[in-house]
């Protein structure tokens, strides 16, 4: 098996020592540039690769032939926050690969643990070959979890990163063989763009909310960042909120 390996963030790694530890080293590496890189010294040192085969950023979209020369098998993408040409998905003989946080075909996109809580859609981990729609591609596994009441955006996403992992690993013999069976996305789901967030972050002091609405939209905007939490102005202020919710033990 030749692959490429394209990610970013701790599950990456996780997910590439996994792959090394079957046997199997990637050809070439794409990773994040230094102004959004998480991990890269990390994948880099795991990958063994020298700086030829080691692309930064959007670099690798300069060096399709290049890239050509390797024979692939697959790409995997492991949250890996590039656009990807369409010759790149079709570079691999297999296909380029994703592993995704969500349940597809529900929470396509950006902000997946958010808009679960948000929207009451179900959540989970897919890995699925990827196409030009984002995240349209054909499903090769995944596993539902259950969006506690207690969850934030920020624990859910936490939670579903051991999940992905599971799906990958469980995914994997398939993989190596060549022969992964992946099935279509059959209904419709739910997807939203990166800036849908900034749509609903706003609390306004003279709308009627349930309970319900108001306590989702306040844990749904909980994340690692408080640029992303909901807020209200009084005046010339701005007032973020993040809750961190816990259950009464007996």
């Amino acid at each position: 098996m030749r692959y490429a390996f394209a990610g970013d963030r701790k599950i990456s790694v996780t997910i590439l020592k996994f792959i090394i530890s079957k046997g199997y080293k990637p050809s070439a590496l794409f990773i994040s540039d230094s102004t959004k890189s998480s991990h890269c010294k990390e994948l880099i040192d795991l990958s063994g690769l020298t700086d030829d085969f080691i692309f930064r950023g959007n670099s690798f979209k300069n060096n399709f032939e290049k890239l050509q020369t390797l024979n692939l098998d697959y790409i995997f993408g492991i949250h890996f926050p590039y656009i990807i040409p369409t010759e790149f998905l079709e570079l691999p003989k297999i296909g380029f690969l994703n592993l995704h946080p969500a349940y597809l075909p529900y929470n396509k996109g950006w902000h997946t643990p958010s808009w679960a809580i948000i929207d009451g859609t179900p959540y989970g981990a897919t890995l699925h070959f990827m196409t030009e729609k984002l995240d349209e591609g054909n499903i090769i596994h995944q596993k539902k979890i259950e969006v506690k009441p207690s969850d934030t955006a920020h624990t859910l996403y936490n939670r579903v990163m051991t999940v992905e992992e599971e799906v990958f690993t469980k995914a994997f013999e398939s993989i190596k063989n060549l022969k992964p069976k992946s099935t279509p996305q059959t209904h419709v789901g739910t997807n939203h763009s990166k800036k849908d967030l900034k749509s609903v972050q706003e609390i306004d002091l003279n709308k009627t909310y349930s309970g319900r609405e108001l306590i989702d939209l306040l844990r749904g905007l909980t994340t690692n960042k408080i640029e992303e939490a909901a807020y209200f102005k009084k005046g010339d202020d701005t007032y973020y909120i993040q809750v961190n919710i816990s259950k009464q033990i007996n």
